[in-house]
């Protein structure tokens, strides 16, 4: 089943590359502003789920950050995003991985960003897993922040379906570890001119 998401995931960077998806920005405007907004010191741990090659870690590095993992379950995204850093790259962990197979190291993480991983997850249980690493590979105290399709968002994303949520039934998935700290509702263009709803979340893991 991995292989075949994997596969499924390659080919998608292999024939549209990094500006050619749906979901691509030039920059993650909304996803730094919270960032901002919450004031990390330049020694926070994070991690970016589901990075594929978005310039996240180009704007997180030029922040001064210095302990940045990137996580996709595309060699072939982080291929690209490890060629456009050039040198840069050396000072970033690439994990190519599922998210819920990764096994990732216990309360490492001050910040798990994730923008347009969480909505694909359409089984609950698959959903009750990714939270529950969530939680696992956060510190206590540590901040989350999730961008899924808004309700009035497409229902399905290359090719395979997704759930949609509003910023209620996101937090909501998040249960009784997190504390619901805000919520930002974006109109994103995508690179052929069609609007995306997007809403994201930001909690904070309870100690």
């Amino acid at each position: 089943m991995e292989s075949q998401a994997k596969h499924h995931w390659d080919e998608v960077y292999r024939r549209k590359g990094a500006e050619g998806v749906s979901w691509f920005q030039p920059r993650l405007q909304t996803s730094l502003d919270v960032i901002d907004r919450i004031g990390l010191p330049p020694t926070a741990s994070i991690i970016d789920i589901g990075s594929g090659a978005s310039t996240l870690v180009d704007d997180l590095l030029a922040r001064g950050f210095r302990d940045v993992t990137l996580l996709d379950l595309s060699r072939q995204a982080l291929d690209i995003t490890q060629q456009r850093l050039g040198d840069r790259a050396a000072s970033v962990t690439l994990i190519a991985a599922d998210i819920l197979a990764a096994g990732l190291p216990e309360a490492r993480y001050d910040l798990w960003h994730d923008r347009a991983v969480f909505h694909f997850l359409t089984d609950a249980d698959a959903r009750r897993r990714y939270v529950a690493a969530a939680e696992r590979s956060l510190k206590p105290g540590g901040h989350i922040i999730v961008a899924t399709f808004g309700i009035d968002g497409p229902a399905q994303c290359s090719g395979l379906d997704v759930t949609r949520y509003d910023p209620t039934s996101l937090h909501h998935e998040f249960g009784g570890g997190f504390q619901p700290i805000e919520h930002v509702e974006e109109s994103h263009k995508t690179p052929w001119g069609t609007t995306q709803e997007f809403v994201y979340c930001y909690c904070r893991r309870l100690a």
